[in-house]
């Protein structure tokens, strides 16, 4: 028998509470309105020293520099175009965190979905969708953990995964093994990286609902994945954001190689 779930209520926006005070946070693909540009947001509340945004889509991430710095101080907010497929690029984003004294947080966000039939998927949908949401995050994993080390800094790197690294949906095998990779590396990066105290984690985010998804996804299929949920709403990308910030600070200190589940979906 089908249930339907009635729509929770979107809870109140939660405040900054100093949890980054004093950081320089690192963000990809966070010129949006989507998962990344809440997490900036969030962790300039949180009082971090600088933030340095960066995205794919020079216009946007102009736009959201110039936003952010308005509402935040222009000090505390840089931008530069990365390309995560870009070694060259990854690191270049990490040289303007060394100008505020080098990267204490890198948040991962960058990543490339799409629907497709596996007996229908090319070779280039799978490379594409895999350079960026796996290989991306080890590039930038890679980086971010050697300016660490070289800047003797404990940091902390955070990535974002799906709960589709976890659970079947038709059409996206490319991504769903591009996630279940960004786990992988998640862990065993942890391990490598623990001798340096540097921590590790990354967060599988079930539904957030953002511009760009509703934009690619029908209206009949949201509410097809909203039903799936217990709260029977989509997440508000600030509540992903909100733990991606907790695995940041100090409150979760001995946590890492952790995929933490943002995600209301039934068992």
């Amino acid at each position: 028998m089908t249930v339907h779930r009635p729509e929770q209520p979107t809870p109140d926006y939660v405040p900054g509470h100093d949890l980054l005070a004093g950081q320089v946070v690192v963000v990809t693909a966070a010129a949006g309105a989507g998962i990344g540009a809440a997490v900036v947001r969030r962790a300039l509340e949180e009082g971090a020293k600088a933030v340095v945004v960066s995205d794919t889509h020079a216009r946007r991430l102009a736009e959201a520099e110039r936003s952010l710095g308005e509402e935040f101080g222009a000090d505390r907010v840089r931008s530069l175009t990365c390309d995560v497929t870009d070694e060259a690029q990854v690191s270049a984003l990490l040289d303007v965190a060394d100008e505020f004294g080098g990267v204490d947080i890198m948040i991962n966000n960058a990543g490339l979905g799409g629907e497709v039939n596996i007996l229908e998927m090319s070779d280039e949908q799978w490379s594409r969708v895999l350079d960026i949401t796996l290989t991306g995050t080890f590039r930038c994993v890679r980086a971010a953990g050697k300016r660490m080390v070289q800047n003797d800094k404990r940091g902390v790197i955070v990535n974002n995964a799906s709960v589709i690294g976890w659970r079947a949906q038709e059409g996206q095998a490319h991504y769903a093994a591009a996630k279940a990779g960004v786990m992988a590396l998640t862990r065993c990066a942890a391990l490598d990286m623990a001798p340096h105290g540097i921590r590790v984690n990354a967060v599988s985010p079930s539904l957030a609902m953002h511009p760009f998804l509703a934009k690619v996804t029908s209206d009949d299929l949201l509410a097809e994945l909203k039903q799936r949920e217990a709260f029977g709403r989509a997440a508000e990308p600030w509540e992903v954001a909100n733990v991606m910030v907790f695995l940041a600070s100090g409150y979760s200190s001995y946590l890492t190689g952790e995929v933490v589940s943002v995600s209301s979906q039934r068992a």
